[in-house]
């Protein structure tokens, strides 16, 4: 398995804070207006950071843009937290036409590029980039990438232990911590996918960037580069 070529997939599923205009009444208060604003609307700097490192790993970019206060894209159907306070009580069948329009598409997207790459014959590695607040309940995160993995998976314990050493001979002063703020084996996207393909052909890492980090355009961009630098050591 080792030996199978590695194909790069890139995801961002809180990339925007976009309405579909059919709900925009549903964001009408200010109270919603400043959600939309906030982390609970998008990832912060995520999208940006996935760009340039989808561009400089010549890899496929998958992004999703519509606001997680409609659905939330990196959760399970079954999840509590699928919808938000502003859309958990619409009708059945309103949730379930967004579900349709504005869940499985993107899900959808990603789960054929992983399958098309794993029939060819290749070993399929998904970045997921998000980002985190720099402190949550008056916890400070020191840190500036955290990475996202199952520690019963080898292929991913193979891509983090490599991008973490290469971080630590190559850029020591970036601060790259495993499965925080968040376990890998939470609920998510890269959760889902590892139920349908097996582990050697299949790593989700999701990349948790710190957004006080991200939220300066030139660290951003250089975060971006030493993660896919480290990224294509592993190739």
């Amino acid at each position: 398995m080792a030996s199978d070529p590695l194909a790069l997939l890139v995801s961002c599923e809180h990339g925007g804070n976009q309405v579909p205009p059919e709900y925009a009444h549903l964001f009408a208060s200010p109270e919603a207006q400043s959600l939309l604003e906030s982390h609970r609307a998008l990832d912060i700097g995520a999208l940006p950071v996935a760009i340039d490192l989808a561009q400089r790993l010549s890899a496929p970019l998958l992004s999703w843009v519509v606001t997680r206060l409609l659905v939330e894209a990196n959760r399970s159907l079954h999840a509590p937290d699928l919808f938000s306070s502003l859309t958990r009580d619409l009708p059945q069948s309103d949730r379930d036409a967004i579900i349709e329009r504005y869940y499985l598409p993107h899900r959808t997207s990603v789960e054929r590029f992983i399958s098309v790459i794993t029939r060819s014959g290749q070993r399929a590695l998904h970045l997921a980039v998000h980002s985190c607040t720099d402190e949550l309940n008056g916890n400070r995160r020191e840190f500036e990438l955290g990475l996202l993995f199952d520690p019963q998976r080898p292929f991913e314990v193979r891509v983090v232990e490599h991008i973490t050493g290469w971080f630590a001979r190559e850029h020591p002063e970036y601060r790259v911590v495993h499965n925080q703020p968040y376990l890998g084996t939470d609920d998510g996207l890269t959760s889902e996918f590892r139920k349908q393909f097996p582990d050697e052909v299949y790593a989700g890492i999701e990349l948790e960037c710190r957004q006080g980090h991200i939220g300066d355009t030139k660290t951003a961009m250089a975060l971006s580069k030493a993660i896919a630098g480290s990224v294509q050591s592993f190739r």
